[in-house]
């Protein structure tokens, strides 16, 4: 089997109703994996955002292809607030599980380990408790006094995408200093990136490389997508496109314009 594979064949291996891991904006967002699974006609995704989102999770839910959101926060930055991820809120058309970036990333580090939950204290006295019901509150057994903390469980998405610089021809993926992409690989049933680009050579070959390196034993399934995670930045290849980020903030703004921007973005026609 070649080491690349077509973007739309990568798509099928997302199923629908599939708990789909995706970092945020500045860790290696796969864009380029957003039309395909929107021209499969992807639906019922349970988004998990490690631990936020932004440009990626706003368009699948605004185009219909979500059902749940677990994130801290939905942002597009400088861009502004999520429009289709604001109005879905407010419209009640996805179920919104909220989090805390250290509660996303308990639950992932648990199902990485093997473990039924993580223990985490910042959550007390918040009202993040209060709505999530899924969070068990138990007193430390090893304290002499009540000592309370928050139970997190085990967070196991079915796939986790993202994009990254380069992958070798055995599959190893290179994702440098991001290491909440191997956790995510590590926690998921499969992982599926994006890369700018195949590379020669062995990536897990010398020290240098693969400290940097998730092997290739996380990794399920390998596209080539050069600029595959436009309009978002890929670190050491390129930066944001801030006039992308605002030229869609502000068609998101508009259900019509909206309609147009995905409709442009998948090659179809404007009903």
């Amino acid at each position: 089997m070649p080491i690349s594979q077509p973007l739309d064949v990568l798509a099928a291996l997302i199923p629908d109703g599939a708990r789909l891991a995706i970092p945020a904006d500045y860790a290696g967002v796969s864009m380029a994996m957003v039309a395909p699974l929107l021209k499969r006609g992807a639906h019922g995704l349970h988004l998990v955002c490690v631990p936020t989102s932004g440009i990626q999770a706003d368009i699948l839910i605004g185009a219909g292809a979500v059902a749940t959101v677990e994130t801290s926060a939905v942002t597009l930055g400088e861009a502004g607030g999520a429009p289709a991820f604001n109005r879905a809120v407010k419209s009640g058309t996805i179920r919104l599980m909220d989090a805390t970036c250290p509660a996303i990333h308990a639950g992932l580090i648990a199902a990485q380990k093997g473990m039924p939950f993580l223990p985490l204290r910042g959550l007390i006295g918040s009202d993040i408790l209060a709505n999530r019901q899924d969070w068990r509150v138990i007193d430390n057994p090893f304290a002499d006094e009540r000592d309370p903390v928050v139970l997190i469980p085990a967070l196991a998405p079915d796939v986790a995408l993202f994009h990254a610089p380069a992958a070798d021809r055995f599959g190893n993926v290179k994702i440098g200093r991001r290491r909440e992409l191997a956790t995510m690989a590590y926690a998921a049933r499969s992982t599926i990136v994006t890369v700018e680009r195949i590379v020669e050579g062995d990536l897990m070959a010398s020290e240098e490389s693969a400290a940097g390196t998730l092997p290739a034993l996380y990794v399920d399934a390998i596209g080539v997508a050069p600029g595959g995670a436009a309009p978002c930045a890929l670190w050491g290849e390129y930066e944001t496109d801030t006039a992308a980020m605002r030229a869609y903030a502000k068609a998101a703004r508009d259900p019509a314009a909206f309609a147009d921007y995905v409709a442009a973005l998948t090659g179809e026609v404007p009903a």
